[in-house]
C-alpha cells in the first residue's frame, strides 16, 4: 500500500507563540514528529502542511516535504484536522499522487515514536479498522466523577457511589499524537474517529497535552524521565 504522512503545522499559535517550531530540548518540536515518521520506514512521502514559510524551511531541513502551502481557509483558528487532511489529499490528487492510507501526526507530540507508528499501522491493516490512534487510560475512574450543582458537589453517576474502583471498567482518552486512516473510508466519512476505529494503549508518561508554558515544562520533564527509563532498561 502507498502510505502518506501529514504533519499539520500552521503558523498562528495564540497560547504559545511559534509553538510548532519552538525548541524542545534542543531542537524544534516539530522535528520529533518528522523524524519518527521517517524512522518508521512506512511512508512513501512525509509532508508538512503549513501556511508559514519558516515552518516549511525547518520541515525541509529535517527531511519532510512541503509540496504546496496550506490555504488561508484551513490555517485559521477554526480549521479542524479532517479539513486539513482533505485539502492535502486533494492537493496530491491534483498532481496525480494517490495513496491508500494516511497518518496525520501532530507537530507538538515529541513522544511519538517509530514503534508506535508501526504498531498502530499493523493494527489498522491486520484488524481492518478504518482508523487507529493512541489512547491513554484515565488515571481515576470517570464513573466516580463529580460535578458542581447549585454550589454543591454531586456524583455524575450516583449508581457508582459505592462501587469499588477496581470493579469499574477502564475508560480511555485520545492521546493527541497521531491518527492512521484508511483513505477510502475517510473520503466517505470525513472523520478521524468512526464506528470502526481501533486504538493502541500507551502510558500517561508517553504523552502530554501542550497548551501552556507549564504544559511545555511538564512535557520536557516527562521526556527526560522516559529517556532515562529506557537507558536504564537497556
Amino acid at each position: 500500500m502507498a502510505n502518506l504522512a501529514i504533519i499539520p503545522a500552521r503558523g498562528g499559535s495564540k497560547r504559545i507563540p511559534r509553538k510548532n517550531v519552538k525548541p524542545f530540548l534542543g531542537k524544534p518540536i516539530i522535528a520529533y514528529s518528522i523524524e519518527a515518521a521517517l524512522k518508521s520506514d512506512l511512508f512513501d512521502e512525509v509532508m508538512v502542511s503549513t501556511d508559514d514559510k519558516e515552518i516549511a524551511e525547518i520541515a525541509r531541513k529535517y527531511g519532510a516535504k512541503v509540496p504546496f502551502l496550506r490555504s488561508s481557509t484551513n490555517a485559521n483558528d477554526f480549521a479542524v484536522l479532517s479539513d486539513v487532511v482533505q485539502e492535502v489529499l486533494n492537493g496530491y490528487s491534483d498532481i496525480d499522487k494517490i495513496f491508500d492510507t494516511v497518518c496525520c501526526l501532530l507537530p507538538t507530540a515529541p513522544f511519538i515514536s517509530a514503534k508506535k507508528i508501526r504498531d498502530a499501522y499493523q493494527k489498522l491493516v491486520d484488524e481492518k479498522f478504518e482508523s487507529v490512534f493512541p489512547v491513554i487510560e484515565f488515571s481515576f475512574p470517570i464513573q466516580r466523577s463529580l460535578k458542581k450543582k447549585n454550589n454543591k458537589i454531586e456524583m455524575v453517576w450516583e449508581a457508582h457511589l459505592n462501587t469499588r474502583s477496581q470493579d469499574l471498567e477502564p475508560r480511555y482518552h485520545d492521546a493527541g499524537q497521531f491518527y492512521w486512516l484508511m483513505i477510502s473510508s475517510f473520503l466517505k466519512e470525513k472523520k478521524l474517529f468512526t464506528s470502526n476505529s481501533g486504538a493502541i494503549v500507551i502510558s500517561a508518561l508517553e504523552a502530554q497535552d501542550i497548551d501552556t508554558q507549564t504544559d511545555w515544562a511538564l512535557a520536557e520533564m516527562k521526556y527526560k524521565l522516559l529517556i532515562n527509563n529506557e537507558k536504564n532498561n537497556l
